[in-house]
């Protein structure tokens, strides 16, 4: 049986001729019979709908099964591993992302209010410092599928083509409580002022704020960006959250590596703070690179070398792959000085 706040937003909808507001109350129904397993009433309540639809009245944003097929294409479902507890984050982002997820979990309070919960977070931040991780860690906090977008199967080189396949990523989302990921989002949410773009990439953003406003709140649409300065003005505005995550420091370094011992049961062999500070200024996901290559050394020694001395060997292996990196740097910096 569907929660008495939804039934009493259907009836007021209803009766203040709200039809927007009446679809996705009616949505929202429908995709929780579904996580229930209750499918005779969903697939009852999305035909009373198909029928309303075709007397005009309402429009219904479930696709058939062909187009839902069609949309799968489209998307990758990822089971959520991680969590927040694995994480390191900045105070704020963290405590945002503690509040969306519960605002999710207590949506039927919010609605008794008359109050959406909030479902949309853009994630800024450079390369492998937690964007990816921190989407599905939401979806692993809400226990809900995690829908990641692919660009490569989803971006055609004929006009109208791509905003024809987002809308139908999103009609899919529509269908049942999800995360729906949107990584690299600079790839489809770019500013539209831009006169080195086509007008295509212009359809497609302006499709996209569309699909994004259309959303019903139990869709929590998640988008990561390197290039923040990239997205169109409009676009940062569709987003309920903003949330930084910038470069470790030494100590969330630390804290950060110790965790993945914990949850490995691996002995790291010297402090964490030493490992910190050998690595220098790294990623998260160059620190757990460094991490799974202990790992890999330790599990092929057999107990026949210690934990240190293999600690060691690594740090002065990662020691040279940074003075490799800041060479390669300087020669670009000298080749871009000659040009």
């Amino acid at each position: 049986m569907a929660r008495s706040d939804l039934l009493v937003n259907l009836v007021k909808s209803s009766a203040g001729g709200d039809n927007l507001a009446f679809r996705r109350t009616v949505e929202a129904i429908i995709a929780e019979e579904r996580a229930k397993q209750h499918n005779v009433i969903a697939d009852r309540l999305e035909r009373a709908l198909q029928s309303v639809n075709g007397s005009g009245a309402l429009g219904l944003s479930r696709p058939n099964q062909d187009v839902a097929m069609r949309a799968r294409d489209f998307v990758s479902e990822v089971r959520p591993r991680r969590s927040l507890n694995d994480l390191v984050l900045p105070d704020v982002t963290l405590l945002a992302t503690r509040q969306l997820i519960e605002e999710q979990q207590r949506a039927s309070v919010l609605r008794s209010h008359s109050l959406e919960p909030r479902h949309s977070a853009l994630l800024v931040g450079p390369p492998g410092n937690g964007k990816t991780s921190l989407a599905e860690a939401i979806a692993e906090g809400l226990a809900l599928p995690f829908f990641i977008v692919r660009y490569e199967s989803m971006i055609g080189s004929f006009l109208g083509e791509t905003a024809g396949r987002l809308k139908r990523v999103f009609d899919y989302a529509r269908t049942t409580p999800c995360v729906l990921f949107f990584d690299e989002f600079d790839a489809v949410g770019k500013e539209r002022g831009d006169t080195h773009e086509t007008g295509e990439i212009k359809r497609v953003v302006t499709s996209l704020l569309m699909q994004i406003d259309d959303l019903p709140s139990y869709v929590v649409v998640v988008a990561a960006t390197n290039h923040a300065e990239l997205l169109d003005r409009a676009v940062w505005r569709r987003f309920e959250l903003r949330l930084l995550l910038p470069a470790p420091n030494e100590v969330q370094l630390s804290t950060f590596i110790e965790r993945l011992s914990e949850r490995a049961a691996l002995t790291l062999g010297v402090r964490a703070q030493q490992i910190a500070k050998a690595l220098g200024p790294v990623s998260y996901g160059e620190a757990e690179q460094f991490f799974l290559d202990l790992a890999r050394r330790q599990v092929l020694a057999l107990g026949e070398r210690s934990a240190a001395d293999i600690a060691k060997e690594q740090l002065r292996i990662w020691a040279e792959r940074a003075r490799g990196s800041v060479t390669r740097e300087g020669q670009d910096s000298a080749g871009t000085s000659a040009s």
